[in-house]
């Protein structure tokens, strides 16, 4: 009777590392086997400045959601950038286009130019209506450029759309305490069995750091956003003016949008579209907001035939679009 007292004190005693090895050794099978869809996303883009305008690279994630070489990424990471790549786990870089992105949910839709060996491959992808508060979750991304770095957490509250962030109505949410940082925009977010789920947009975070308050676009929104239909894209950055912004605009419409920057070789480009080219004071702050011009007119705010209180890419009236998280 004794020994069979001291067995189930030592078996409860060595339960909890038995378990935890098996977590462990279950998140190394699940990292395995998801890596190899992660990519890096490198974009090079252009920014208006008191002295002028200066060039600038990002570096994010996205995931390969075909075998034919298209890639999920957020549309923060590569909105009106001039030139976007992406890098595979076997080190290759390829060249990307743009096929449809929708920056009111921050999710967008790349073309890799060509497909290496390596990138012939594809996330299986889970319905996000299938997760649970309290499920565990794992994120895979190039946070601060360190490349197919991991890191795991819970999904701590889901947020229906147009409920958390007004700039990114059409967005459902899941919020994970997994650990995101620059860098990790754009990357997947896997369940255990190692399927995408979301694609990771953003955190909030009073130092600048991760706080456990990471926000992640669940992958039936992007799905339904992005894969069935494309969505227009001027590749375009600036301000939407509307009220007195576009009184003092001399906007001859009731809004318009003012351009800061627009990416080469996009639709808008190729139509003679261009941005700002410095900063300009306005009260007590310095704007690097500048009129637009065209190959065809000046100093002439572009007008919508309708009003909105949104811009085409999703931020609302008087704020500017931001470049990336």
């Amino acid at each position: 009777m004794t020994n069979l007292f001291v067995l189930i004190l030592l078996s409860a005693a060595l339960l909890p590392a038995f378990v935890s090895a098996a977590q462990a050794q279950n998140l190394d099978e699940v990292f395995r086997k998801a890596s190899p869809t992660v990519v890096v996303v490198r974009a090079k883009g252009r920014d208006v400045k008191a002295e002028g305008v200066t060039r600038f690279t990002e570096t994010d994630s996205g995931v390969l959601i075909g075998s034919d070489g298209r890639v999920m990424t957020a549309a923060h990471v590569v909105n009106g950038m001039d030139e976007i790549t992406v890098e595979g786990i076997g080190g290759e870089v390829v060249r990307a286009t743009l096929l449809s992105a929708n920056a009111a949910a921050d999710v967008s839709l790349l073309q890799l130019e060509r497909v290496t060996k390596a990138m012939r491959v594809a996330a299986r992808m889970s319905s996000s209506d299938a997760m649970r508060v309290g499920e565990q979750v794992m994120v895979v991304g190039a946070p601060y450029g360190l490349a197919y770095s991991m890191s795991v957490g819970w999904i701590s509250a889901r947020w229906p759309a147009n409920t958390i962030f007004p700039d990114m109505p059409l967005a459902e949410f899941f919020q994970t305490t997994a650990t995101i940082n620059t860098g990790n925009s754009g990357g997947p977010l896997f369940n255990m069995a190692g399927e995408v789920i979301g694609i990771v947009s953003q955190n909030i975070s009073k130092s600048g750091g991760s706080e456990g308050l990471g926000f992640v676009v669940t992958i039936n929104s992007a799905r339904a956003l992005l894969v069935p239909r494309k969505v227009f894209w001027g590749a375009l950055q600036g301000l939407l003016l509307t009220g007195r912004l576009a009184t003092v605009f001399n906007v001859p419409a009731p809004a318009g949008f003012l351009v800061k920057t627009v990416a080469q070789g996009s639709m808008a480009w190729n139509m003679g579209l261009q941005g700002g080219t410095g900063s300009s004071p306005s009260r007590a702050r310095r704007s690097r907001w500048a009129a637009i011009s065209s190959s065809r007119s000046t100093a002439s705010p572009w007008c919508p035939r309708t009003t909105s209180s949104r811009s085409a890419t999703g931020w609302p009236a008087g704020r500017p679009a931001p470049r990336s998280r």
